[in-house]
C-alpha cells in the first residue's frame, strides 16, 4: 500500500473542517483551530504571523514533510454599511479568509519546491466568490473571490513543479457557521433558492475536498468545483 500522505487542514474544529478531517482519516492529518484542543494546533489567524507559526508547528508534527494543504479556516461576520468599525471588520475578514490562506499557500509552495515531488493545495472558497453575497457581506464575497484568484495563479505558475491547486465553492452548508445567518435571513427563503431543495451537508463538501486532495488528475489543476445544489451555476 502507498505511504500515507501528510496533510494540514485549517479550521477543522467543526462543520466542514471536522468533516474533512474525518474524510482524510486514513492519512496523517494535522488539524487546526483558533483555540486548539483535541490534538489540533492552536493559532489565531486574525493575528499577523500566526499562519507561519501554524505551518512550522504542523511541519514539525509531520516529520518535516507536508504533501497537502487544505485551507478551510474562515469567518463569516456581518459588516453593515453604517457600522462604525466597517473598515476594521473588512480588515479582519480579509486577514483570516484571504491573507492567512495566502501566507499558508506561499509556505506550501516554497516547501513543495524545496523538497521536490510536488504537492497539492485545496482552498475552500464559497459560492459568494462568483455570485456575491448580502449587503452586509461584501467583504466575505471579496475574500472568497481572492481565494479563487490565488488558486488559479498557483495552478498556472507552478504546474511545472508538479504543484497542483484546486478550489471548492460551497453554497449554504449545514454547519454551525451559518446557523445565525440562516435564521436572520429566513431559512425557507434560502432553501427555496436552491433547486436541490436543501443545503449541502458538510460531508458532501468534505468528499469533494478529499477527491481534490488525493485523487483528482493533474490535468484538473486550477479547477474550481461547485457544491451548491445548483443555486448558482457557471
Amino acid at each position: 500500500m502507498p505511504e500515507p500522505l501528510h496533510i494540514l487542514v485549517t479550521g477543522s474544529s467543526r462543520g466542514i473542517g471536522a468533516a474533512i478531517l474525518q474524510a482524510l482519516g486514513a492519512h496523517e492529518v494535522v488539524g487546526h483551530s483558533t483555540a486548539g484542543g483535541d490534538g489540533r494546533i492552536a493559532a489565531d489567524l486574525s493575528e499577523p504571523g500566526a499562519a507561519e507559526g501554524l505551518w512550522n508547528t504542523a511541519l514539525e508534527r509531520l516529520g518535516g514533510r507536508i504533501h497537502v494543504l487544505v485551507n478551510n479556516a474562515g469567518i463569516f461576520e456581518a459588516a453593515p454599511l453604517d457600522a462604525g468599525d466597517w473598515t476594521a471588520r473588512w480588515q479582519r475578514t480579509q486577514q483570516v479568509n484571504l491573507v492567512a490562506a495566502a501566507e499558508l499557500c506561499r509556505l506550501a509552495v516554497l516547501h513543495f519546491r524545496a523538497r521536490g515531488g510536488g504537492g497539492r493545495i485545496v482552498n475552500v472558497a464559497s459560492r459568494a466568490a462568483y455570485r456575491g453575497d448580502s449587503p452586509q457581506h461584501w467583504h466575505y464575497a471579496a475574500s472568497k473571490a481572492g481565494m479563487i484568484g490565488i488558486t488559479k495563479s498557483i495552478a498556472r505558475g507552478y504546474a511545472a513543479d508538479k504543484i497542483l491547486a484546486f478550489a471548492v465553492c460551497p453554497g449554504f452548508t449545514a454547519s454551525e457557521m451559518i446557523d445565525d445567518y440562516m435564521s436572520s435571513r429566513g431559512g425557507r427563503k434560502i432553501v427555496a433558492d436552491i433547486p436541490l431543495g436543501r443545503v449541502a451537508t458538510a460531508e458532501e463538501v468534505a468528499t469533494t475536498v478529499r477527491f481534490l486532495a488525493l485523487e483528482a488528475p493533474a490535468s484538473m489543476t486550477g479547477a474550481v468545483l461547485d457544491v451548491n445544489g445548483a443555486s448558482y451555476v457557471r
